[in-house]
């Protein structure tokens, strides 16, 4: 990897898995911007970053949702550091319930969130990712292959993702951009308003994907890896 001092964004990356993946970025010398929603929360995760190596992690208040407020995260980036060389798209949402019972307002957030914001992550990043020749990460599921009762709209966005990032994986790559999406399978996170617990010790932990996300950062230039599918080793815990 280069000399310089590299530079992530990190979308959603105030808890669960985009938390996971800028402590262990952080650890190997990356300097880190995590954005939330809720500034609050953003800043609160940066400082508790900081704690690992100072001066790393930036807090950036912006929602997935609006390119404007995606462009604005990358510009505070870019004023910060002067760079940026790896965008990992994880903001997401969950609704599950039949389609008899979905609502409106629960698709849309669904898609707007899951699809359409890592849309706009990659609309806002890419010219600054041109410049460094730098890696498009996207965290999408074992859901976008595997479908399942009362997941609708999860599926639905998450098979879009998936098809989505390697659509432009192969728009990018001749431009020097890599591009990688990770699909993972249960991992313990407040996901779905689910709090984690000694019973998701079998779980993947949410720095296991950090780890997932920094071997593909490590990868001969040559070599691209577009597609990265993980699970538990032992389903449910079972041995």
């Amino acid at each position: 990897m280069a000399d310089h001092i590299r530079t992530a964004l990190i979308t959603g990356g105030s808890k669960g898995i985009g938390y996971g993946i800028a402590e262990v970025l952080i650890k190997e010398g990356v300097k880190v911007a995590i954005t939330s929603r809720s500034s609050v929360a953003a800043e609160l995760a940066a400082a508790k970053l900081n704690e690992i190596r100072a001066d790393h992690a930036l807090g950036v208040a912006a929602d997935v949702r609006e390119l404007a407020s995606q462009q604005r995260a990358v510009d505070t980036v870019l004023q910060q550091w002067g760079r940026l060389d790896y965008v990992i798209a994880n903001a997401g949402v969950g609704h599950f319930a039949p389609i008899q019972e979905m609502t409106p307002e629960q698709w849309h957030e669904t898609i707007d969130i899951n699809l359409t914001g890592v849309f706009y992550t990659a609309k806002a990043t890419l010219p600054a990712l041109k410049e460094t020749e730098g890696y498009f990460i996207t965290i999408a599921s074992l859901a976008g292959t595997n479908f399942f009762e009362k997941g609708a709209a999860y599926n639905a966005s998450k098979f879009g993702l998936v098809g989505f990032s390697q659509a432009i994986m192969l728009d990018l790559r001749n431009e020097g951009i890599k591009v990688s999406t990770i699909m993972p399978g249960s991992v313990a996170t407040e996901f779905a308003d689910h709090q984690p617990s000694e019973k998701d010790a079998w779980k993947i932990q949410p720095e296991d994907i950090g780890h997932i996300v920094y071997d593909l950062l490590k990868m001969h230039p040559r070599t691209l890896p577009s597609k990265v599918e993980v699970r538990p080793t032992i389903p449910g815990g079972r041995k």
